[in-house]
């Protein structure tokens, strides 16, 4: 079975939609829980460190630990949960979290993107479907 499980979250419903199987299959198997939320601030790369990019950074990264804090009120049996706040591009960081911690099953929630936009922005579950090293579970 399962002995630790990614969850990436951004707060959205189709993120606590995968949240919630997750908790599922951590009850069942007992496997730990890496919750895993990325500040995308792509905008700032390159860019000097002045107050305004500086606040907005802190706000970004704000919204990633209050979007774990929500995933925690979820976890109604108390499983270990393990939160990680990274910077970067989320399949890339998904991804990486995934190999350091030797995960068995990723699960994730689906964004339900499709056609222009899918193929413009591309698709975070497709990225980690066709690149993990380990099982993946979109939940629709």
């Amino acid at each position: 079975m399962y002995k630790k499980i990614l969850v990436p979250t951004d707060g959205s419903e189709f993120a606590k939609k995968a949240e919630r199987h997750a908790l599922f299959l951590s009850k069942v198997s007992g496997a730990e829980i890496i919750a895993v939320s990325v500040t995308e601030n792509n905008f700032v790369n390159g860019l000097p460190l002045d107050d305004e990019i500086y606040q907005l950074n802190q706000i970004l990264k704000e919204r990633s630990e209050e979007n774990l804090d929500e995933f925690d009120k979820l976890n109604e049996d108390n499983l270990k949960i393990t939160h990680v706040i990274r910077e970067g591009s989320p399949a890339r960081v998904i991804l990486e979290v995934a190999q350091e911690e030797a995960v068995d099953l990723i699960v994730m929630g689906s964004s339900g993107k499709s056609g222009f936009d899918r193929f413009i922005m591309g698709s975070v579950a497709d990225k980690v479907v066709n690149s993990a090293k380990c099982a993946v579970l979109v939940v629709h």
